[in-house]
């Protein structure tokens, strides 16, 4: 039995490691399978997707590579406008102490001057003039109008030439190999890690890439016997919706013969009800430092869910997961649900000790149960035990359910003063009177708390400071596969055809930002997206890239030859997504016309 648990770590880890590296962990056919079809077969991708550059530039990290690099390559006297965003972009994330330079530094190189590398032939005066102001007055959003002024610009011309290059001819391929059909063949699957409602949750690999991901395998029957399909597609399509670093986001989704399987951000260092009670204890808990960056981070993923008008009502130890870096993310949706705008939702819905004095009451909400939630979970990460009910305490829920809705927590010297402060008013049993209030933009004052007044947001946000804690890269911090218990087989439940209709709403494939960033962090997107060189010396189409006319293939000609032509001198066959297929004339006469401006 100790011998299984040893394997399937061993073997866990090993491709943890090769995950990491760009290039251990991709199957010997990666380059098979991400090989990148004729153009001509690409071209009609386009009238599928939105082609705007808010979408393809500001949204698709792929689109937005490529968008740089036919600036640079093709129109350098473009290139001097995504320098003065990335300037911008940098001061965003400074240091306090170096942001007054940093801006200073902006501003007299990209708004002061007047030679080439200025961008105030697109930034009108007036705008300069307030920038000049916000500077002086120290403000830390100085260059946001600046910032609009050129991406409207980048958004015109330059994006129109873009469209018609060989560069957004390569962002079509991509588009068209994110497309492909997902199956459990996509993947390697490792140990079980943990369980969820309607099955387990195995690490897996994917074997072009080697990035390891979790499956969460979400069983058809077991659904089916629950009733649970309208939960299940509720989870999968707010997950879907999600691009956050502080909530896990979803990767892929397909289906098996037996289960749906969600794809999703693995995190290794196990989650934080097991820090607190394993690796700390309760008569230590996590510190205050370490509590106050887990909650900020998990207080911004929050804010992004609220955001979008989603109401989590999970908000636990439990949920809150670590990663290789030791940042967390939010986990397991299944219990959230979109608020409509201006409206409510009931649901007596949630876990025990955690759930809001209104959630008990079954009362109408919006955002507030959030914030209590989270309030439990601030004072769990600091004293040690839940605020409501100690750990492994027999009580019933309706004692729990009393407490919360009744008795003030208690406060050890663990915290201090603004902690205290914080939980006390994440807690309060009025969703009126409660710190982050009921409205979508109630993080903003959970932010601005005194408890996080040393905190700077904009590094956290980007992903920039430093975790307290990391986790060791040799350890797994999960269960031994045999405590995980197993489910057992479900009896009397028949899959039919009707059921198909639901799973091809779930069995949707790739989620497009986390698969393009997936090709850049593991370096396919590098070694694949090479161009040609022209005379010269320019960057030209490869051949995959040529739109040209197709020529109708003649008939076969017959023969007393024919037999040793095809034996003794037979012709390689093109792989059917290499042959080129016919193109529209107006699509040649595009491609022409951009052929013409180059030259």
């Amino acid at each position: 039995m100790e011998l299984e648990n040893i394997v399937a770590n061993t073997v866990y880890l090993k491709a943890r490691e090769g995950g990491s590296d760009s290039n251990k962990g991709k199957s010997k056919k990666w380059r098979k399978i991400l090989q990148f079809p004729h153009i001509s077969q690409c071209l009609d991708i386009k009238t599928k997707i939105d082609v705007g550059y808010d979408y393809v530039v500001d949204q698709q990290p792929i689109g937005k590579l490529l968008f740089r690099q036919f600036c640079e390559r093709n129109r350098p006297e473009y290139h001097k406008y995504n320098s003065f965003l990335d300037a911008v972009e940098r001061y965003e994330v400074g240091l306090d102490e170096t942001r007054v330079a940093l801006a200073a530094e902006v501003f007299g190189r990209y708004l002061k001057a007047e030679d080439g590398a200025a961008v105030t032939d697109v930034v009108s005066a007036s705008v300069v003039d307030d920038a000049s102001s916000l500077l002086e007055g120290g403000s830390k959003d100085i260059f946001g109008e600046c910032v609009r002024c050129v991406k409207s610009f980048l958004a015109g011309t330059p994006f129109a030439e873009f469209e018609r290059s060989m560069y957004f001819h390569r962002y079509l391929q991509w588009k068209w190999l994110e497309a492909q059909p997902v199956t459990q063949n996509t993947f390697r699957m490792y140990r079980v890690l943990g369980k969820g409602g309607f099955g387990e949750v195995c690490a897996c690999q994917v074997r072009a890439t080697g990035k390891m991901y979790a499956c969460k395998k979400l069983e058809k029957k077991r659904i089916k016997k629950r009733k649970g399909e309208a939960m299940v597609l509720i989870e999968k399509q707010i997950l879907q919706r999600i691009n956050s670093r502080f909530v896990v986001n979803l990767a892929y989704a397909y289906e098996t013969k037996d289960a749906l399987c969600l794809v999703l951000t693995i995190m290794n260092g196990g989650d934080l009800k097991f820090h607190i009670y394993n690796m700390c204890g309760a008569e230590t808990g996590l510190g205050l430092e370490r509590a106050r960056f887990y909650a900020a981070q998990v207080a911004c993923g929050l804010e992004h869910l609220h955001k979008m008008g989603i109401v989590y009502r999970d908000c636990k130890p439990e949920n809150i997961l670590l990663d290789d870096a030791g940042h967390v993310r939010i986990s397991d949706l299944g219990l959230a649900v979109d608020v409509p705008e201006g409206g409510s939702v009931r649901g007596r819905v949630g876990t025990v000790g955690y759930m809001a004095p209104e959630v008990i009451d079954n009362e109408r909400y919006t955002f507030s149960p959030d914030w209590f939630s989270f309030g439990c979970l601030v004072y769990e990460m600091i004293e040690g035990r839940a605020p409501f009910r100690a750990r492994k305490e027999k009580v019933k829920r309706e004692e729990v359910d009393r407490r919360v809705k009744h008795e003030q927590e208690k406060y050890s010297s663990k915290f201090s003063e603004c902690a205290r402060a914080l939980c006390t008013a994440l807690l309060a049993k009025s969703s009126g009177a409660r710190l982050g209030g009921v409205g979508r933009r109630g993080a903003l004052h959970v932010k601005a708390h005194r408890f996080f007044t040393r905190l700077n947001w904009a590094r956290l946000e980007a992903g920039l400071l430093e975790a307290p804690f990391v986790p060791d890269p040799h350890a797994v911090y999960a269960k031994d596969v045999l405590d995980i218990e197993q489910f057992s087989t479900v009896k009397g439940v028949n899959l039919d055809a009707a059921d198909d209709t639901f799973y091809g709403k779930f069995n949707t494939g790739s989620v497009s930002i986390p698969w393009q960033s997936e090709m850049i962090e593991t370096g396919c997107f590098t070694e694949l997206n090479v161009f040609a060189r022209g005379d010269d010396g320019k960057e030209s189409r490869t051949t995959d890239l040529q739109l040209v006319p197709v020529v109708s293939v003649q008939e076969e000609e017959t023969g007393c030859f024919m037999f040793a032509r095809r034996t003794l001198c037979p012709q390689k066959k093109i792989p059917p997504r290499l042959r080129p297929v016919p193109v529209p004339e107006h699509l040649m006469q595009n491609v022409q016309t951009q052929a013409q401006a180059n030259s």
